[in-house]
This record gives C-alpha cells, structure tokens and sequence, in this order.
C-alpha cells in the first residue's frame, strides 16, 4: 500500500503538518505574485492564503495563535501589535531564504498535484 504523499489531500485522523500547510501558504501567497520576502506585513494580509491552503488540505482554518507559531517555528518574525491596531494584532516578516524554500514547497505541491 502506498503511503499519500505531503500534499496529497489527507484522509482521517492523517493531518498536513502545521508548519508544512504554512509553507505551502507563504508559497501560494507569492504565486499570485505578492512580495513576501523581507516585508512586515500584517497577519491580515496572509489570513488568505492560509485560508486557501487549509481548504486545499481539507483541514480547520487555523487560529492565528497556531499560525502564528507555526510561522515562528520556521523562521519568520513575528511581532504582537496592540489589539485595536488590527484585527489579527500579529505583523510578520518572512527572511528571503524562507520566502525562497516555501516557494519551493508550493511550486513542488502544484507540480505533483
């Protein structure tokens, strides 16, 4: 029996690694040629794409708190702004090389896929 890969839709109790499913979104969000790479970009702005990647997956929309770790964990920098600043009080910088790999990741997912 063959086992599905990553990014092949996910059945059961089989869940798409939080930090995988946030590659995958930093990656989509940069296809559809947003600048991501060295930017402090709210959490608002890639709300979407994380939205986008967990439909994909067929998973719960994540929590910004899940996101936000998850985000961290790969490398990205994240700062807590005030809560009436925004909606989602999280600002967000992706490094280059981290922009490069999920770009990566998602080109990888659409070729398999």
């Amino acid at each position: 029996m063959r086992q599905p890969t990553l990014f092949e839709q996910q059945t059961g109790q089989e869940e798409v690694e939080t930090e995988q499913l946030v590659l995958y979104a930093l990656g989509e969000f940069q296809a559809r040629g947003k600048e991501l790479a060295a930017r402090d970009l709210p959490l608002d702005r890639l709300r979407g794409a994380l939205k986008r990647a967990c439909e994909a997956f067929g998973i719960e929309e994540l929590t910004d708190e899940r996101a936000v770790a998850a985000l961290e964990s790969i490398g990205a920098n994240i700062r807590r702004v005030q809560p009436f600043v925004a909606k989602h009080p999280f600002r967000v910088i992706v490094p280059t090389e981290l922009a490069q790999r999920a770009l990566s990741v998602y080109q990888e997912a659409k070729h398999r896929g």
